[in-house]
């Protein structure tokens, strides 16, 4: 189910864009959406750093297996030895289980998220061991289906901003924040355009 400002934040990007407003029409229909559970989109982010999609679900599937359930309690349950022979390696189990007593001692409370902004969130979700930034902003774009975030460490943004506005050439970082702002207050949508752009096949994250 794509959000309830999709249609809004479209038109109002394709009416202010040319670019932007090709993309909305190619890929009209189109839109994000959440892949539901927070502790299971960000444990899956982190088994999945610096492997291949195929490696990463392989892994995924284990670590799975290996739990009575993909939750935070059973994560803390299992404890180090109980993740043993899943695939991951020891830091990222790590990595895992701090993320899993986030959860538990209520450090992360999905419930408190609804009245926390952007960077509030961002800094919350960036004090589990293994999340930075980039993972943050795309589980607020991914998971939360927050409208109005742009993640500038993302090469595929910089990649389609440089494309499809700088002929191109790929800007400098500070650029394409500036640039960005034409999109406000949905970034999040036009980042999702763009990502088409470079790749027709919506990404879930």
């Amino acid at each position: 189910m794509t959000p309830s400002y999709w249609q809004q934040a479209s038109a109002d990007l394709a009416a202010g864009d040319a670019r932007m407003g090709e993309l909305v029409e190619r890929y009209a229909g189109l839109g994000l959406v959440s892949r539901g559970d927070p502790f299971a989109t960000l444990a899956r982010s982190i088994v999945g750093q610096q492997i291949s999609v195929k490696a990463a679900d392989s892994v995924w599937g284990r670590f799975a297996a290996a739990l009575s359930e993909v939750s935070p309690q059973a994560v803390v349950a299992a404890g180090e030895e109980g993740l043993d022979g899943c695939g991951l390696s020891r830091r990222k189990c790590e990595y895992v289980r701090d993320l899993a007593a986030h959860f538990v001692e209520g450090r992360l409370d999905p419930a408190a998220w609804a009245v926390m902004d952007d960077e509030a969130l961002i800094s919350a979700l960036t004090e589990v061991r293994g999340i930075g930034r980039w993972t943050a902003e795309m589980f607020l774009i991914f998971n939360q289906l927050r409208p109005d975030v742009f993640p500038l460490d993302d090469l595929g943004l910089q990649r389609a901003v440089g494309e499809r506005y700088f002929a191109g050439t790929k800007q400098p970082r500070k650029v394409v924040a500036e640039f960005g702002e034409r999109w406000r207050p949905w970034r999040s949508v036009a980042t999702w355009y763009l990502w088409r752009s470079l790749d027709p096949l919506p990404v879930e994250y």
